[in-house]
Parts: structure tokens; sequence; C-alpha cells
């Protein structure tokens, strides 16, 4: 627990008592006082009365009472003097401070608890008994966003989001590095699953309009409990990653939406490789020029319609048709067909991945 805080409270309590008040460790040591030349010092006479005392006790002139139930007590709290005003300043104080504590305690325990799930670091069978301590409930619908940011300067990323959900009871916000923050939000109604989408992109256009930021959310699934947190979170870190390779325009990437993308990414290069040479003559997809390239992603885009394409280009129809046909001399697939079109389609989204990763050597 921080000093700071006791210290905040004795503080203000100062120009209303008329004696001295603070807070004491176990080790018999002022770590708060209304006189402030007294904190750091030792209290002596009273470390051998912590052990035998009961609720409250008197020594050195000061009256002492625990912050909490004596057997788990960090902390006591202690006035000056020993008369009823002096009993009733160690009651308010120790009740006070001890809110101040559990409040305090409550509130980074259940970020600290959050962010042990999504990264794995907590068994299983100790997040319901955790959440049971901390008052979180186990069974409700959450999602995990994943919001990285770039060029975020003298602006502090976690302090942007937390600006944003205010509402600590019902998202937990947590930093996983120095440009990436975790959001965990929780769904009240059924119906906000599918907004979810809807608030990630408002994530993003208040980022970038407020604070002249570019930031990318990835979305893991919705999940109903607890322990599926770090499902959903290694959901959105995909989601990112994949996004990068074959959806680049894109400032909101879910891992639902990923189709064959995702696929793709969990394959060994070996393997993907191996499916390009078993496809492909050598040579073949790289002797195919710019304005091939754009004729064929214009004809998968319009689900291999050849008027439709053909008009989207400004092309005569046996124009296209022309291209296609050199397309299947080269590579040995006509995109006329609907099995060819599929291999076609993979084969260039595994190229991608493939020129996405380090080169090896």
């Amino acid at each position: 627990m921080s000093n700071r805080l006791f210290q905040s409270v004795v503080h203000q309590m100062k120009d209303v008592v008329d004696r001295c008040i603070g807070v004491m460790d176990m080790e018999s040591t002022v770590i708060s006082c209304s006189e402030l030349s007294r904190i750091g010092e030792k209290m002596p006479g009273v470390k051998e009365d912590l052990l035998f005392s009961g609720e409250s006790f008197y020594a050195g002139g000061y009256l002492f009472r625990p912050i909490g139930s004596f057997g788990k007590t960090e902390y006591f709290v202690f006035v000056e003097g020993n008369d009823a005003n002096s009993k009733t300043l160690v009651n308010l104080l120790c009740v006070s401070l001890g809110q101040i504590k559990a409040l305090y305690d409550e509130k980074y325990d259940k970020a600290s608890f959050i962010k042990n799930i999504i990264l794995d670091n907590i068994l299983p069978s100790d997040i319901y008994m955790k959440s049971k301590e901390l008052h979180v409930s186990n069974d409700m619908d959450r999602v995990v966003f994943l919001i990285k940011f770039f060029n975020h300067a003298d602006v502090v990323p976690i302090d942007v989001i937390q600006n944003m959900f205010p509402d600590r009871n019902r998202d937990n916000v947590i930093g996983v590095g120095e440009s990436d923050v975790v959001l965990i939000h929780e769904l009240a109604t059924p119906q906000e699953k599918n907004q979810v989408g809807k608030l990630a992109r408002s994530i993003v256009d208040t980022v970038q309009t407020e604070f002249f930021l570019k930031a990318i959310v990835g979305l893991g699934t919705v999940v109903g409990n607890l322990k599926d947190l770090a499902r959903s979170y290694k959901e959105a870190q995909v989601a990112i990653e994949v996004g990068k390779v074959f959806d680049t325009e894109k400032s909101v990437v879910s891992y639902e939406s990923l189709g064959i993308g995702r696929l793709i990414y969990q394959l060994p290069t070996t393997l993907c490789e191996m499916f390009l040479n078993e496809v492909f003559k050598k040579g073949a997809l790289e002797s195919l020029d710019r304005e091939t390239l754009l004729t064929i992603q214009c004809f998968f885009e319009n689900n291999l319609n050849v008027s439709e394409t053909s008009r989207k280009l400004f092309v005569h129809r046996n124009t296209l048709v022309y291209r296609l046909e050199k397309i299947r001399k080269i590579t040995g697939l006509d995109l006329r067909e609907f099995e060819h079109a599929i291999t076609f389609k993979v084969a260039l989204m595994v190229k991608k991945y493939l020129a996405s990763k380090p080169t090896r050597f």
C-alpha cells in the first residue's frame, strides 16, 4: 500500500484535530503523521505491546489501534492522548484509512488478477476462488480488444484508453507493453455482441481525431467466463499479426473474420514452400506482371464474373478472356474454374505470407 494515500488523509485531518495523529507499521516506524518531521522515526516501547495487545492499546503517550482485523494487520493508527476524544479519533481514523486501503487493494488486485489471466499466469483452478474473493463475476460475456499504438510520442496509451472507458466495474484496461493496451469489455446484453466491431472502430476514430495517433485494434471472440479471457487475448494477438500480412489496410481486425488467412499463418514455412512448388512451375508466379495481377485481384473481387470484371476494368470482355487464357498457359490454372480459382487464391496468400517472413540464411 502506498504510504502517500495514508499521508493524504492524515494531512487533511491535521487542521481539524488538536493533537498528533498518524500511521505506524509493524516495525514501529511512523510512515505518515500530521507532524511531517516525525515520519520515519521509531516509536519506542511499542513493538513489544503489538504482540500482546487486544483491539487497541495505550503506550508512550499514544493510543494505538490496528487497521483491519488484528491478526492480519500491517498498519496501526495512533492518536496522541488517552481521553475520550482520543478514543473517538483513533476509531474514526481506523475506519477511514481501513476503507481507503481496502479500495486501493481491491482495485490493484483486480487489475493484477485480470492481467494474470490473459497472460496465462494463473492456474484455472485458482481463477474461480480468486474471482469470488475480489467480487469479480466469473460467468459474464466479455471480449478482449488489443490496441496497438503507433507513434504515440508524449501520449501514454493506457491513459488514453482509460479515459475512454472510465467504468472500472465494467471495463478493465491493462498495459501490456509500451505501445500495447488491452481492454477487457463486459457485455451487459446479448445485443452488444453485434456492436463489438463498431466499438473497436470508434476507438480507432477517437484516437485518430482527438490525439492524432494511429492505432490498430485486434478483436478476440466473445467468451463467457474468466478463464477463457486468455484465449480471447491470444486471438486478438493473432488477428493483428495476420492482419499485418493479409489485411494491411484495415485498422480493425477480428479473429472471427480472418478466414483462410488464419490457417495459412499457422502453417510452417517449409510446408508453404512445398505447396507453391507443387502448384506452380518454377518462376510462373514471378512472370506475371502488375497488370495481370490486378486483373486477377479484380476477377476474385467480382466472384469470377467475367462480364462484371471487364466492366470494372474498363476493358472488352474478349480482352479479359484473353488475359485469363494467358494466365492459364503460364500457371496451368484456369481461373474460370472454381477449384482452380481457389487454388490460385490460396497460393497468392501463401506467397504473401512467405514474403512477410524474415529472410532465412
